[in-house]
Parts: C-alpha cells; sequence; structure tokens
C-alpha cells in the first residue's frame, strides 16, 4: 500500500501539468524516498515474519545499514527545502516563480540527495572496520548502526564522535532551519487580517507541517533515548513506525489536505476507466483476423 501509494503520487505529480509546481516536486522526491525506504529494510523483515530467514551478510548488513541512514539525512533535508519553499511561497509570494525557479529546485534536490549519501558514507566506513568479537546476533530487525555497533568490542570513542558531529549537522540545523521558516510563515499568516486569507494561507503549508511532526517526532523517539541496556529493544516500534507507517501516511496526508493534489488524483481516476476501455477495444480489433 505505501509503494502504490507513493508511486501513483509521482505519477499524478509528473502527468499532470497544474501540478508542475515547487512543491509538489519536491513532494515526488519524498515519494521516491520513501519508496528507497521501504525497499532497504521491508524485504528483509518480511523475510524475518514469513520465512524465519533471519540471516543476512555482513556486505548486505552494511549496505542496508549505509542505505537507510542516507534515507534518514535526505529526508531531513528535504523536509528542510520544502519548508522553505513554504517560506518564500508565504512570505514572499511576489517573487515566488523568481526565487524558486527550476534551476534552484533542481539544484536544491540534488543538495539534499548528495548531502544524505555523503554524510551516510564515513559512519558505515568505520563501522566496518570496527571488530566483532562477543556476538553477531543483531538485536534488531534490519543493521541499524546502533544495534550493530553494540556488538563490537573495540573502542567506539570515533564513532560517538561522529554520531555527534553528523546529529548536529544533519538533525539539529535542519531543524533550526525549519523552526526558522515556520516562525516567519505564522507571523506572516497572524498579519493577514481576514479569516479566509489566513485559512488558505495555513492550508498551503498543513500538509507539510503534520509530516514534520510525524517525521521528527519518531525520529526522536528512536535516537533521543537514555543509555540503558534496553534501549535497543525500546527503539524498536518506533523504528517500525518510522519505516513502515510513514511512507502509507505522508501520500494520505497530501492528498487527502492538498485541493490541487485531490483534483488531479480524481481526474486521474475519472480517466482511468475510459483508458481500459479504449485498450481492451484495441485489442479485440488485433485479435480478430482480417478478411480479404
Amino acid at each position: 500500500m505505501a509503494m502504490l501509494g507513493n508511486l501513483l503520487i509521482i505519477c499524478i505529480v509528473c502527468a499532470d501539468h497544474h501540478l508542475h509546481s515547487p512543491m509538489y516536486f519536491f513532494l515526488a522526491n519524498l515519494s521516491i524516498l520513501d519508496i528507497s525506504s521501504l525497499t532497504v529494510t521491508v524485504p528483509k523483515l518480511l523475510a524475518i515474519l514469513l520465512k524465519q530467514s533471519n540471516l543476512i551478510s555482513f556486505t548486505e548488513c552494511i549496505m542496508q545499514m549505509y542505505c537507510f541512514l542516507a534515507c534518514v539525512e535526505i529526508e531531513f533535508m528535504i523536509l528542510t527545502v520544502m519548508a522553505y519553499d513554504r517560506y518564500i511561497a508565504i512570505c514572499n509570494p511576489l517573487r515566488y516563480t523568481v526565487i524558486m525557479n527550476k534551476r534552484v529546485c533542481a539544484l536544491l534536490a540534488a543538495v539534499s540527495w548528495a548531502t544524505g549519501f555523503i554524510e551516510a558514507l564515513p559512519h558505515t566506513m568505520v563501522t566496518s572496520q570496527l571488530s566483532f568479537c562477543d556476538t553477531n546476533v543483531i538485536n534488531h530487525f534490519f543493521c541499524d548502526l546502533t544495534a550493530v555497533v553494540k556488538l563490537s568490542c573495540t573502542d567506539l570513542s570515533i564513532i560517538e564522535f561522529m554520531n555527534y558531529i553528523a546529529a548536529v549537522y544533519v538533525a539539529y540545523i535542519p531543524f533550526l532551519l525549519t523552526l526558522t521558516s515556520y516562525m516567519f510563515i505564522i507571523s506572516t499568516i497572524l498579519k493577514i487580517h481576514s479569516r479566509e486569507g489566513k485559512s488558505k494561507a495555513f492550508s498551503t503549508c498543513s500538509s507539510h507541517l503534520t509530516v514534520l511532526i510525524l517525521s521528527y517526532g519518531t525520529v526522536i523517539g528512536v535516537y533521543v533515548q537514555p543509555r540503558s541496556g534496553d534501549s535497543v529493544n525500546s527503539s524498536k516500534l518506533p523504528t517500525a513506525v518510522y519505516i513502515v507507517t510513514l511512507p502509507l501516511l505522508n501520500p494520505l496526508i497530501y492528498s487527502l489536505r492538498s485541493k490541487e493534489l485531490n483534483v488531479a488524483l480524481k481526474k486521474a481516476l475519472r480517466r482511468t476507466p475510459t483508458f481500459l476501455q479504449a485498450n481492451t477495444e484495441w485489442c479485440a480489433q488485433l485479435s480478430t483476423p482480417s478478411t480479404t
């Protein structure tokens, strides 16, 4: 369901020219990211649940860890860029099309993806060089960094320092930038005199704000915990919510709250029966033998 929902968002944004705007361009990027995140972790989770296949090679584990870390970091970056987009749309609407042109949007998206893949690389490389001499049983349903590192018997001071630096650059700074954007957005909305104008301005960023709360809330539930022997066990549920539930909720939130996306979705659903009927008739004509 999550895969289909995000694929539907991507197809509608690409097909409907009314949705060729920065907001929906970044939404399509978020949907691509959700699909990527699902393919990194869920197949192995299903294999564990359905086939009881809980073995994974060291190389596959490191690759899964790298891809998952990259997806988390890319999501923070894209959500920050979407907050900036909403800030320009509400606080500086007359120059919106000039500031958020196609080149700027493509550059912001490219930087977001590149930053995620680059930032995840040092953690993965250092973890792959650790010595694992205690046990090879990972207390998680995928190769999470914290769960894998707990198995190591070497000094972890370097990777702990790297985690701190990564948290500052990948989590705290994007969070502060997003918070700043919404402070200006709320300030601008409060200055609007008409109730209709306030409602319209708030509706343009309500979907993104909902996704932000869900994303940051689950990540805080996973990683911002007191250190204890049971910290990995307590993080499994919020991790599952982050991995499986959020990619399912994101398309629902945007499709329900975005009027333009709703209209485009209804148009696409109305076209589907006509398209299927036309293709059925065409196939029937091909299968009918011609006579001379």
